[in-house]
């Protein structure tokens, strides 16, 4: 059976015309990107705006002349803006005739950090007669405050014609900030011999017992608190606690327990400040029941508290208890230790004589970097224990961290020298030279009636030097009655035995002991801050001191604080 082809068309012959080709659809086409600018059309996922030409690049904001927002608008802005974009909008703003205010120079002021940034702020102040606002006075003292300049603020602060309260407390903070504190106590009475103007307030309570707090100044402080009761500001729980770490801070642990038991409602601020003090002070019982006691009363703890009850634990030794409160704080409070917790945990092993686990623990088991504290906790410890080879790893890792510091190197000097390595003291002694590291000199200082009485290695510029050196001699023959020895490897100097004993002789803590045995009552205890670590030499003899003349005597160095009495000390003469 035959198919039937289809017929054959003649593609060329005009007789067969092709049947139309049907048209498409015609495409929805979208404007072009330039119309779509210009009617403010979205454009395609995907796809971005064509960059204008260079001819025709819009400017950097749609103002103009006569479309300047109002000063208010114009300072709400600048409000909302870092510090950058800030000052490119204000300069925008007056070249286009919104010069501003006063307060336009206060927002750019408050994120100044640079001293040049600072006084080009301070000249268009006073080209433009701002400087009666007191908002911009003291916005441009606390700019100065903030670079450092506390000359500089004190002058802007000079040339107010008002200074109220807020003024004075930015000045005391500057000064506090800039280690100025004697000029910081002066303040106070210079704000309350002021006539007609503002007195101290709550705020500035605040700021001068935090001042005495870091100078060690008792009755200063003392004399701050009967001003804030007299003025109605002794029931503020923010004066209290500054008060309560004062008083811990110098020593007064019993004062600060009084007030911390007169507050009613205690924070966990309060707490913590407490509990940190029976830590700095050596009183570690008292710091776990304080800590019991809160978590009794309903208070939950933060790091600082866990920080003050694990320092507590090492200063203690009570190396049990701190490793159960390192354990309380990660299961039951699900908190994550920070590097002071690990750095109270590296100084309670380092105490129990574990120091290759704590190194082990620094360099594998940490979670977080260790810092220069933490290594020199360390460093302490193997100068305890005379573990030398640790002692030079540790000062490996403060070099890597570009953090050594005069200190480390005389750490690592008395390490040598415990294990009588007198070759090695030299060595590093000649590094030291060689590099320029120069230690920082040993001062004391003790307070009488308020005033401060400072004293440095063989000082001769105390009024009453003679007096004091007679004394010191007095109680030099007095304790090497008793068995007083000096500790001749305190002495890193190549001198002989007898050139070593001499220059241990007149330290400052010596000294100043020596002036307030002069001058202060039998009863009274003897008081002193030192702005390094206490010298075995000078710990040995405070503690003969003590139990010789039936004196309490408080010494606050660097880390802690030492109570010697009866011939004992606080820290089980481990610091």
């Amino acid at each position: 059976r035959r198919r039937r082809r289809a017929p054959r068309l003649d593609i060329a012959s005009p007789r067969t015309p092709l049947p139309p080709a049907p048209r498409a659809p015609a495409p929805h086409r979208r404007p072009p990107p330039r119309t779509r600018r210009r009617l403010g059309l979205p454009f395609p996922r995907g796809r971005l705006p064509p960059a204008p030409s260079r001819a025709r690049r819009p400017p950097p904001h749609h103002l103009t002349p006569a479309s300047v927002p109002s000063t208010f608008c114009c300072n709400s802005i600048l409000c909302s803006l870092p510090e950058p974009s800030a000052l490119g909008f204000l300069r925008r703003m007056r070249g286009l005739g919104r010069r501003g205010n006063a307060f336009s120079l206060a927002i750019i002021l408050k994120p100044c950090r640079t001293l040049a940034h600072a006084r080009q702020l301070h000249a268009n102040v006073v080209t433009e007669g701002h400087l009666r606002d007191a908002l911009l006075a003291t916005s441009l003292m606390r700019s100065y405050a903030t670079c450092g300049a506390g000359d500089s603020a004190r002058k802007v602060f000079d040339e107010m014609l008002v200074k109220d309260a807020v003024a004075w407390n930015v000045l005391i903070t500057c000064y506090a900030r800039n280690k100025r504190t004697k000029d910081t106590l002066r303040l106070f009475d210079e704000m309350r011999k002021g006539d007609g103007e503002a007195g101290p307030d709550e705020v500035t309570c605040i700021l001068l017992l935090q001042a005495c707090t870091s100078l060690g100044a008792l009755d200063f402080g003392e004399k701050v608190w009967e001003y804030a009761v007299e003025h109605g500001y002794g029931g503020e729980l923010k004066v209290r606690n500054s008060l309560i770490t004062m008083y811990t801070r110098c020593g007064c642990v019993e004062k600060a327990y009084q007030v911390f038991c007169e507050t009613p409602r205690k924070s966990v601020v309060t707490w913590s400040a407490m509990i940190s003090g029976f830590a700095a002070n050596g009183f570690g019982e008292d710091a776990i029941s304080a800590f019991e006691e809160m978590s009794r009363s309903g208070v939950a703890p933060d790091a600082q508290t866990f920080t003050g009850v694990l320092s507590a634990c090492s200063h203690s030794g009570l190396v049990d208890e701190g490793f159960r409160f390192f354990d309380m704080m990660l299961r039951e409070y699900q908190m994550m230790p920070n590097v002071r917790h690990y750095g109270c945990i590296v100084d309670l092993m380092g105490r129990a004589g574990l120091l290759d686990e704590a190194y082990h623990l620094v360099v594998e088991e940490m979670k977080v970097a260790p810092d220069a504290t933490i290594w020199r906790t360390l460093l302490g410890a193997c100068r305890v224990h005379g573990h030398v080879d640790l002692g030079e790893k540790v000062i490996s890792h403060l070099i890597e961290l570009k953090a050594q510091q005069a200190g480390d190197y005389v750490l690592l000097l008395n390490t040598y020298a415990a294990v009588g390595d007198w070759i090695k003291v030299a060595e590093v002694r000649k590094l030291m030279k060689e590099n320029g590291i120069q230690t920082t000199p040993g001062c004391t200082t003790v307070e009488l009636n308020g005033e401060l009485h400072e004293f440095i290695a063989d000082d001769d510029s105390h009024p009453r030097k003679a007096e004091i050196y007679g004394k010191l001699d007095e109680i030099n023959r007095h304790l090497r009655i008793a068995g007083y020895v000096p500790n001749v490897s305190s002495e890193l100097h190549d001198l002989d035995s007898e050139g070593k004993e001499c220059a241990l002789t007149y330290h400052s803590e010596k000294l100043a002991i020596a002036f307030a045995l002069l001058v202060m009552p039998q009863r009274r205890p003897i008081r002193l801050a030192k702005n390094l670590r206490v010298c075995v030499d000078c710990h040995n003899f405070t503690k003969v001191f003590s139990g010789v003349y039936n004196r309490l005597v408080i010494v606050r160095d660097r880390t802690r604080f030492h109570h010697f009495e009866g011939g004992q000390c606080s820290c089980n003469d481990y610091w």
